[in-house]
């Protein structure tokens, strides 16, 4: 009877399980070494639809939130879409555009040390016409 309940309400305990342990930041390694169980049957739960009371409650306890949230939270059908849509970490499917969202920390570090050359380069750019400016000012100064 749970089941239909859940069923009828769009309850999905996967999304749930998933977006929690997204939030938090949480593998499914470090959820299965604190629930006491291999990673691949964390992944296996992520996969099914309703899963058993006692493993919702295990799975909230690891996660630090009531049952019932895990047991009640609705699945939000945009989620879905996107959820369904995601090639791979990072990277979304936009029209027919594959757009990364999500770069590599790495990349992101020599974009920003690109960045801030460009940045010195132009202040140097500005203090080398500031100096100009200067030079014309104290040689017009001189001729008066």
């Amino acid at each position: 009877m749970e089941t239909k309940e859940q069923t009828s309400k769009n309850t999905h305990h996967r999304h749930a399980i998933k977006r929690y342990r997204h939030a938090l930041g949480i593998k499914q390694e470090a959820l299965a070494a604190d629930m006491g169980i291999s990673q691949t049957l964390v992944s296996f739960y992520e996969k099914k639809k309703v899963i058993e009371d006692d493993m919702v409650e295990k799975f909230a306890k690891a996660l630090n939130v009531a049952p019932e949230l895990i047991k009640e939270l609705e699945e939000d059908p945009v989620t879905f879409i996107i959820e369904n849509n995601t090639l791979e970490k990072g990277h979304i499917i936009v029209g027919t555009h594959i757009d990364n969202f999500n770069p590599d920390p790495i990349d992101r570090l020599i974009d920003l040390f690109k960045e801030k050359t460009d940045l010195y380069e132009r202040m140097l750019e500005l203090e080398k016409e500031k100096n100009a400016f200067m030079e014309r000012l104290l040689k017009d100064k001189e001729r008066v």
